[in-house]
């Protein structure tokens, strides 16, 4: 298995831009470095991630690919309205929205676009079968992950891998776990349990770099649950 456990020191944990300890200590913060070296092995062209609130997920996403001096396009698309499992921004939305922008543009100018629309409005700006690599962590009620899931799933290409943040968590009307079990149940995949759960899902085929990977998925899976 020729994946790269890489240790990058993270940019973003020290953004002026954004709340103490969002970066380090958040849901996603988990992830990190899964994120970062998936991007440095898989070398994307395409990524695009729906739901991005502060960005820890995104910003990870950009320095592996600048760090790797990687072409991929990434777009994060988030209307910075809130919902109901983080709560609606209300006023403070653009505040939130001009952080991420500002952060972006300082440090990754070249590397991410901010998409502010919804994720059906942003739908039509990605031809099919382009996403190599698609990270779904909008609302996560179970009829609005699997309409995520199935308007972009004809966006995404041939052995191309999706994301599902939040395959752990099982309180309020959260049922990202309940599409995954039925999603995980048909295609090749490996799920982080720590950090409220990642599922990494390959439902257009495996690579035969990825089927090695796949193979040997519990050594990742010890790996990045240690932090």
């Amino acid at each position: 298995m020729d994946w790269k456990f890489y240790r990058p020191a993270f940019v973003a944990d020290k953004a002026p831009e954004m709340p103490a300890g969002m970066m380090t200590e958040g849901a996603w913060s988990g992830h990190r470095r899964f994120a970062y070296d998936l991007v440095r092995f898989a070398k994307p062209k395409v990524m695009v991630e729906l739901g991005t609130l502060y960005g820890t997920s995104f910003f990870s996403f950009c320095q592996a690919i600048q760090d790797g001096g990687l072409s991929t396009a990434c777009f994060a698309v988030d209307t910075w309205q809130g919902d109901p499992h983080t709560g609606m921004y209300g006023q403070i939305n653009d505040g939130i929205y001009s952080a991420i922008q500002s952060f972006k543009n300082r440090e990754f100018p070249n590397t991410g676009t901010l998409l502010r629309k919804t994720f059906d409005e942003a739908l039509p700006l990605f031809p099919n079968q382009t996403i190599d690599i698609l990270h779904i962590d909008g609302y996560h009620a179970y009829e609005s992950v699997l309409h995520d899931y199935t308007s972009w799933l004809p966006k995404l290409a041939p052995n191309g891998i999706v994301l599902f943040h939040d395959t752990s968590v099982k309180v309020m009307n959260f049922g990202v776990h309940l599409l995954w079990d039925q999603l995980s149940a048909i295609y090749p995949s490996m799920r982080f349990q720590h950090s409220n759960g990642l599922g990494v899902l390959f439902p257009k085929g495996v690579t035969a770099e990825f089927q090695d990977v796949l193979a040997q998925q519990h050594k990742l899976i010890l790996r990045y649950s240690r932090g």
